[in-house]
């Protein structure tokens, strides 16, 4: 009777055992189980790989000296440090990604590295700076000459303006009666605002009151004396309510319009002095300075 041969076609020896073929796929044996340092590392670098997708893959750009650029996950776990000689920290390179971090100082910039070839911004970046620098420049001297002209208006002066950071307001409400010039034979050395007595007098800008009291031809006046050496004069006043030496700033309630001295109705008389005591025509004087009459 003929002999059968193994599937290896190997002849089995009389008597010999061979052990039992498995049924279905062959399988290797299980490898042993990982070191507790290596499960560890592996479920730290998991989590970090999730950390940076749950976060919106936020992502710090950092740059060293050179054209090289390294995005490194803003969440990725530091370096461990130990103490060294002296108490010097020294950085380990147990965390991820602590072996690849680039050497000395780093810089920001932009995502795509592109610093130029003088290792700066690209130049629209230094415009968008530029720009930010100036409009931030332009907001704080809006905000600046809004408060000036809020300050010269407190008290109800109508009209104001700023000039070279300075406050200038209309002297009175009323009507232009009379202008600089002759008049009846004689120069009339100012301006006429006419209005009912006790309509207010402002400061025309700030100053320090060198007169106020009694004068000649004026019947009673207000003199302030100005930071450039200017003069100007608040002549035939009902009532004053400033003193001698006594600051005051633009807009500053200082009289009120009356009819005293040689005057044919109730009026303001307002005059401006150079700092050599020419008397100017305080039309174009009150223009240079945004105030029209």
């Amino acid at each position: 009777m003929a002999r059968h041969r193994s599937p290896s076609g190997a002849r089995p020896e009389p008597g010999e055992l061979r052990p039992a073929q498995p049924t279905g796929s062959h399988r290797l044996p299980p490898p042993p189980p990982p070191s507790a340092s290596l499960r560890g590392r592996v479920t730290l670098a998991a989590a970090a790989a999730g950390a940076v997708v749950a976060g919106g893959q936020t992502v710090v750009s950092t740059f060293t000296a050179g054209p090289d650029v390294m995005a490194v996950a803003a969440l990725l776990p530091v370096a461990d440090t130990s103490t060294g000689t002296g108490g010097t920290a020294i950085a380990g390179t147990d965390a991820i990604g602590a072996d690849q971090l680039p050497p000395g100082t780093l810089r920001v910039g932009p995502l795509d590295g592109n610093f130029g070839p003088t290792g700066h911004l690209d130049p629209r970046s230094e415009v968008d700076v530029h720009n930010l620098t100036k409009a931030t420049d332009i907001g704080q001297e809006i905000a600046k000459r809004t408060a000036i002209l809020r300050s010269a208006l407190s008290e109800g002066a109508p009209e104001a303006n700023v000039v070279d950071g300075q406050a200038f307001v209309r002297p009175a409400v009323g009507r232009l009666t009379s202008l600089f010039g002759a008049r009846w034979g004689v120069t009339h050395y100012g301006v006429d605002i006419a209005n009912t007595i006790g309509t207010p007098i402002y400061a025309l800008t700030d100053g320090v009151v060198e007169e106020s009291g009694p004068a000649s031809g004026f019947g009673m006046w207000v003199v302030l004396r100005h930071p450039d050496g200017e003069h100007t004069v608040y002549g035939h006043v009902n009532r004053s309510y400033v003193t001698p030496g006594q600051q005051v700033r633009a807009g500053e309630h200082i009289a009120d319009i009356g009819n005293r001295g040689f005057s044919t109705g109730p009026h303001l008389h307002l005059e401006v002095w150079a700092p050599d005591g020419t008397k100017l025509n305080p039309l174009p004087w009150l223009a240079r300075h945004g105030i029209q009459l």
